[in-house]
């Protein structure tokens, strides 16, 4: 069963979709445990944008939810492997969707375009276009146009990146992400001209090596062209 028509199924059945994976006290809850999460949701408050605490969040959510379809009835029958996997996915989608309200929130939003883009396309662009508009550091704009590449869709991720790219200001990667979308979708004449663009980048020493992987990527990339 597609992601999204079953996540909107499951997020009927809840009272609200942001209590789920919800961390709820109970006898067999560690301390530690407990102590470990309050502290996660501490610094995702602080900073919605801290990678690290959002995916340890992530897995504390998703390992909860998953658990949740295990009885502890041995006679029980097996619990659903997909049941588990959408119950999963829907905690990480109400914890992203929490934390997108933030505005300084661009994580989440490419956490919830990742989790989208195979059902909603057009929805999970906008999450990526938004993230980009939010972060002026253009980790989010790369991090979403390399989730794009991997998702075969090249094109997307170049519109994506020729809208939202500001090479002076923002890191390399966006622009390597840039390049490497022009070469996937094979578009040579354009992966040339952003990777001139590169050259704008204050610190040149950055961008040295980046230039010089991706100059070995186009000319691979015109050989494979040409046959030879």
């Amino acid at each position: 069963m597609a992601l999204m028509p079953r996540l909107r199924q499951l997020m009927r059945r809840q009272s609200s979709a942001s209590t789920v994976g919800a961390r709820r006290p109970s006898s067999a809850d560690r301390r530690g445990d407990t102590v470990h999460e309050d502290a996660l949701r501490a610094m995702l408050v602080d900073d919605p944008n801290d990678e690290r605490a959002f995916q340890a969040l992530a897995e504390i959510v998703r390992r909860r939810a998953a658990e949740s379809h295990v009885s502890a009835d041995p006679l029980a029958a097996p619990a659903d492997e997909s049941e588990m996997q959408q119950a999963a996915d829907l905690a990480v989608w109400a914890l992203a969707e929490e934390l997108a309200g933030h505005p300084r929130g661009w994580y989440p939003l490419v956490e919830l375009g990742r989790l989208s883009l195979e059902d909603d396309q057009e929805a999970a662009l906008r999450r990526f276009a938004t993230a980009a508009e939010r972060d002026p550091s253009g980790l989010a704009l790369a991090e979403s146009m390399e989730i794009l590449r991997e998702a075969h869709l090249p094109v997307e991720a170049l519109g994506l990146g020729v809208g939202h790219w500001r090479a002076r200001e923002h890191t390399p990667e966006a622009g390597r992400q840039l390049v490497l979308a022009a070469i996937d979708a094979d578009r040579i004449f354009e992966a040339k001209h952003h990777l001139e663009s590169l050259a704008l980048y204050p610190d040149a020493a950055v961008v040295a090596p980046i230039r010089h992987e991706l100059t070995l990527a186009i000319a691979h990339a015109e050989q494979h062209r040409s046959g030879t």
